[in-house]
């Protein structure tokens, strides 16, 4: 979902930050502050279960699973045969993770989250009409203890805490040995999952520890996991995914030059070679799109 942002209008913000931390921090390095949607309406269960069988439509909408989970365990290596409308009556001992990864869809959630996103694009100092591709609005429900597994994000997040309680440990996605160029490639080439969690650097990260009024930005591509808490935990991502993919695009080329037997350099180690790797991409891409299209295949939002 790609709209033009305006200014909140309405009489109070949602957001309560260090303007500081938007300013200086904003996909840097990860930051908290407070906002004022625990409580929303929209957010209330039974207009969310309104929400997921709406979503539920489009399989590519909805993820959930149940059961225990690994924080090195793959999203594919888990699942559920519940219907979601059950899996979320039961979310209590299921052991489940739910994702509503398209809420915008719904315009209630549409409005909300351009209100969020226009609150960001104030406070950073950024002209996101000129930096996003779209917009996105993702839910979160976890049941109590549920681990979220390790990995990488392509959206810029701020993810916002409305019930229950969720430690996030966050790593530095500089950190080389803890997200090494080769998975970082893996991932923009399509594998979401690639990243892989290393026990041994667990000390490296920071854990946050949310509440209902918490807010955690985490910027692109920086390594996470959750343990939610003793209770059921709701959470909405507001995010938006980058216009500008030239970085997305080096990786790719990148990780098809491995795959070949050569060992390039990272982005930005050359600026005329990261010009060289996108135009030598474009083409590839093009053909990937068009045999997609060929095959019937639904475009994603994380194309």
């Amino acid at each position: 979902m790609s709209a033009v942002l305006t200014p909140p209008v309405q009489a109070t913000t949602w957001f309560d930050p260090d303007p500081e931390a938007f300013g200086d921090k904003f996909n840097r390095v990860p930051f908290t502050f407070t906002h004022r949607l625990a409580g929303h309406p929209l957010f209330e269960p039974e207009r969310l279960l309104r929400l997921a069988k709406e979503l539920a439509r489009n399989p590519q909408d909805v993820y959930y699973d149940a059961g225990d989970v690994r924080v090195d365990q793959r999203w594919d290596e888990v699942g559920s045969d519940l219907p979601i409308d059950v899996l979320m009556h039961q979310i209590e001992t299921a052991g489940a993770w739910i994702v509503l990864s398209r809420a915008e869809k719904d315009p209630e959630y549409a409005a909300l989250l351009r209100e969020c996103l226009a609150e960001v694009a104030q406070r950073s100092g950024l002209d996101l009409n000129k930096l996003m591709k779209l917009q996105n609005a993702i839910v979160f429900m976890n049941s109590p203890n549920r681990i979220s597994s390790y990995h990488i994000d392509r959206e810029c997040n701020c993810l916002l805490q409305l019930r229950g309680t969720k430690a996030v440990s966050v790593f530095d996605r500089a950190d080389r040995a803890v997200l090494p160029e080769e998975e970082i490639e893996r991932f923009w080439a399509g594998d979401r999952q690639a990243p892989t969690y290393k026990s041994q650097y667990q000390d490296r990260a920071t854990v946050y520890e949310l509440k209902p009024g918490d807010g955690l930005h985490i910027p692109v591509n920086a390594p996470h996991w959750v343990q939610n808490g003793p209770d059921v935990s709701i959470s909405v991502s507001m995010n938006f995914h980058y216009r500008d993919e030239i970085l997305g695009d080096i990786y790719r080329m990148n990780h098809w030059l491995r795959r070949v037997g050569l060992k390039p350099n990272p982005p930005r180690t050359s600026a005329l070679g990261d010009t060289v790797k996108r135009a030598m991409w474009r083409p590839i891409a093009f053909a990937k799109r068009a045999r997609n299209r060929f095959a019937g295949r639904p475009e994603s939002i994380y194309n």
